[in-house]
């Protein structure tokens, strides 16, 4: 009962902006994840797997009750990250949680209803995984495998985060059963995107119309906007409309209503947008990837490189676009108590911002400790445990940073929402795991 009580209370602190917020924190593409269920809208852009967790929680009752649902998985995956490292007790969990809670984006993102905090779960779950598995009890890790799952089938960025996890695990272990442990659910995230998708696009593929954001990507680094100057007109491209003036900037390209993607088109395609545009898109980048493979190598890199120094939090506690996503959504499947509820948030009425800056000040001071911290413990690290727990953190950012940067763009939101595991590895692998493996991590 202790341990419950000491993740219940680690859970409660680990999503405290809700209660600055007067609401669980979202987004714009929280309302496009909420329309998959409320709708029924299979959105062209987004796996069909964090809008069905979010309704089987949520039932059109609450956002409040997936929001604690994060809480607890995030908080129960720090017991079992600690317990692995050398023992744990409910004062240390909770002063361990209290810490995060004060001191690193970690709260920002449990609090936020967006698959992003599945990304450092992920991490832990295969850590736990990959080098902790002898102090897990069998449900501990059937729950973790099935996490792995999910996570890595929430989010297409998680995928290569995984694979990349996957790949430390079989090279640090030597073995191919800790590594299979940790890859079996990779591919039934990998399967279960392929059903979904079929299902819902009509079409078995991971990502049907991905090509699309790789194209805005390229685009905006110069080798896919080269290689349309190159071959139009005569390419017959629709983008051929656009050769020489087409945006510079990867969120113009996709999102805007009159660029290259929502444009009305003259060839009579249907239904128009990005499902129309993914065949061509398609086409482009395999042309590109012909004409300039270093200059794509060079631009992924440096996007990359710049994604690893962007995590601050911020672009997500705006009002922007709720209004005509989250509020939409709100008020065609929730009670208008919750509808009430939202108006009432901070961050619908646009004040989140200026009441969440204070609390902000400390990250960036923190996340540099942090690295230089993980970074010592990773020379200093006693023990596979504590030192499979420094590589997971390390690989598992660095990898975030290649798929999001050189895929979709940098921005601060994608590894802010990772980041905050170098001070917690710092914290763990550093003097306070420094021990012998020997007796660790026997299930409670």
């Amino acid at each position: 009962m202790k341990a419950l009580a000491g993740i219940v209370l680690g859970a409660a602190l680990l999503v405290w902006p809700a209660a600055l917020n007067r609401y669980p924190l979202v987004f714009s593409d929280t309302g496009a994840l909420l329309a998959q269920t409320v709708e029924g809208w299979a959105i062209w852009d987004k796996p069909l797997v964090y809008g069905p967790l979010l309704h089987a929680f949520h039932w059109r009752i609450t956002l409040w009750l997936p929001l604690a649902a994060q809480g607890l998985v995030l908080s129960w995956l720090l017991w079992l990250v600690q317990r692995s490292l050398g023992g744990v007790g409910p004062g240390r969990h909770v002063l361990l949680c209290a810490g995060l809670a004060a001191a690193t984006a970690a709260p920002w993102f449990a609090a936020l209803l967006l698959p992003d905090w599945l990304a450092p779960a992920l991490v832990l779950a295969i850590f736990l995984l990959g080098f902790a598995e002898a102090g897990l009890g069998r449900v501990e890790r059937a729950a973790l495998a099935l996490l792995v799952l999910l996570a890595a089938a929430a989010h297409l960025s998680h995928l290569p985060v995984a694979a990349a996890l996957v790949l430390l695990v079989l090279a640090v272990r030597r073995a191919l059963r800790p590594a299979l442990r940790c890859a079996w659910p990779l591919a039934g995230a990998v399967a279960l995107l392929l059903a979904t998708n079929a299902w819902s696009q009509g079409r078995w593929a991971v990502s049907p119309y991905g090509a699309v954001f790789a194209l805005a990507r390229l685009t905006a680094d110069g080798p896919a906007a080269r290689t349309i100057e190159a071959r139009c007109p005569a390419a017959g491209w629709h983008l051929c409309r656009w050769a020489g003036r087409l945006p510079a900037d990867s969120d113009d390209f996709l999102w805007s209503g009159s660029g290259p993607v929502w444009a009305a088109r003259t060839d009579g395609a249907q239904p128009g947008g990005p499902i129309s545009l993914a065949p061509e898109a398609a086409a482009i980048l395999a042309e590109t990837l012909r004409r300039e493979p270093l200059g794509v190598l060079r631009a992924a890199a440096g996007n990359a490189w710049r994604q690893l120094g962007m995590a601050r939090v911020g672009d997500t506690l705006g009002p922007e676009n709720l209004q005509a996503s989250v509020a939409r959504q709100l008020a065609l499947g929730f009670p208008p108590a919750e509808q009430a509820r939202f108006a009432a948030s901070l961050q619908a009425q646009g004040r989140l911002g200026p009441a969440a800056a204070p609390f902000l000040l400390l990250h960036p001071l923190v996340l540099l400790l942090g690295a230089a911290g993980t970074l010592l413990a990773w020379r200093r690290a006693a023990g596979m445990r504590p030192l499979g727990l420094v590589l997971c953190v390390l690989v598992g950012i660095t990898a975030n940073a290649a798929a999001t940067g050189a895929l979709s763009g940098p921005h601060d939101r994608y590894q802010a929402r990772i980041a905050w595991l170098l001070p917690l590895a710092a914290l763990l692998a550093g003097p306070l795991a420094r021990r012998d493996d020997a007796g660790k991590g026997a299930p409670a």
